[in-house]
């Protein structure tokens, strides 16, 4: 048998799942209770959207459990993948390996703006910063959404920030909303995805959420099945996006780990990527951040991350997806669009 032949037929047993029960990813570890981020007690997520015409942009806000985290601050590691990125605060987040706020998620021209606004909220909660008492942390990353928006209009402000944050709830949206309204992913629509796998053993839970912007559409690969090239060929008219413009993917854990061991968790991220089809190109900011919901507790051997390092990619690889199967066609900037990945597969299984 050929492997063209093999491809084929990979392809049509993809469809016809998604044609049957519209199931198109198999989880190596059981989910959490709704699969979400939010099945990590006290993490909440909210988002400011904006919608209009060529301005097609947002922030997303992820809100760690704990009332005081500018002096309580939670471990955390991050990993660079790819570097192509602007974020705020990354860089003493990987050197003292602490959460100080919660995460911002917006564009790339919006990182200041966000940074003022978390800067602007928190010395109102905590009036002794930078007055006596040291300075804060807040953590911004971003993602490239100038093909579907019109960045240059600097759109958002510090109040679709705080609407963000002040909307962070266990049960949010996903897909063309927040950051993630004007993102692409493997030249389909991208955005807000989430996922969570938890070890029974251990009794641990993993959450993750990602802003996808990244990929190239003939790679893009579903459950071990190489379809991108399939979609290629029905829907030629698809502008290119190459393997840029960026992901960003947040992790949470319910367990005590130490910085280190979270940077190790954070830095699997990127074998979900690639099963998906991503290899990190050029021009893309790939990051990942890792906190832990617990300050204290009985540290992990590093041979017992086994399961939570193969977590870490399984839960990517399904946010991404999700991410992509849950947002809608957007049309934006210049009239550019971006079809939603549901509609695509319709598209495909009835042709």
């Amino acid at each position: 048998m050929s492997l063209d032949v093999f491809n084929l037929r990979g392809v049509d047993a993809l469809l016809e799942r998604w044609r049957e029960r519209r199931l198109l990813f198999t989880p190596r570890f059981p989910t959490g209770a709704t699969n979400s981020i939010s099945d990590i007690a006290g993490v909440t997520v909210g988002h400011s959207t904006m919608s209009a015409g060529e301005i097609q942009t947002g922030v997303t806000a992820i809100v760690p459990p704990g009332a005081n985290l500018y002096t309580h601050p939670l471990p955390c590691g991050a990993a660079v993948l790819n570097g192509f990125a602007k974020p705020v605060g990354l860089t003493q987040v990987m050197e003292l390996g602490e959460l100080q706020t919660p995460i911002l998620l917006g564009n790339t021209f919006s990182v200041g703006t966000l940074f003022n606004a978390m800067v602007r909220q928190s010395c109102a909660d905590f009036p002794q910063i930078g007055r006596g008492s040291a300075t804060i942390n807040p953590l911004v990353l971003e993602c490239n959404d100038a093909y579907l928006n019109d960045i240059q209009a600097m759109a958002l402000s510090e109040q679709n920030a705080m609407a963000a944050l002040n909307s962070a709830s266990t049960d949010f949206a996903r897909g063309s909303v927040g950051a993630g309204r004007g993102m692409s992913c493997f030249g389909l629509k991208g955005g807000i995805g989430t996922a969570s796998r938890h070890d029974e053993k251990l009794d641990t839970q993993i959450g993750v959420l990602v802003l996808a912007n990244f990929g190239v559409l003939s790679e893009l690969t579903l459950d071990g099945v190489r379809i991108g090239a399939e979609i290629e060929q029905l829907l030629p008219e698809l502008a290119p996006q190459v393997d840029a413009g960026s992901i960003i993917i947040i992790m949470a854990c319910d367990r005590y780990l130490d910085s280190r061991q979270l940077t190790r968790i954070a830095r699997r991220a990127g074998a979900g990527l690639g099963r998906l089809g991503s290899y990190w190109g050029h021009g893309s900011g790939d990051i990942a951040v890792a906190f832990s919901t617990c300050r204290e507790g009985e540290l992990l051997a590093d041979e017992q991350l086994e399961p939570l390092l193969a977590m870490a990619a399984d839960a990517t690889e399904q946010a991404v997806l999700d991410a992509m199967l849950a947002a809608e066609t957007v049309i934006g900037f210049q009239k550019h669009f971006r079809l939603g990945l549901a509609g695509v597969l319709d598209s495909l299984a009835t042709r």
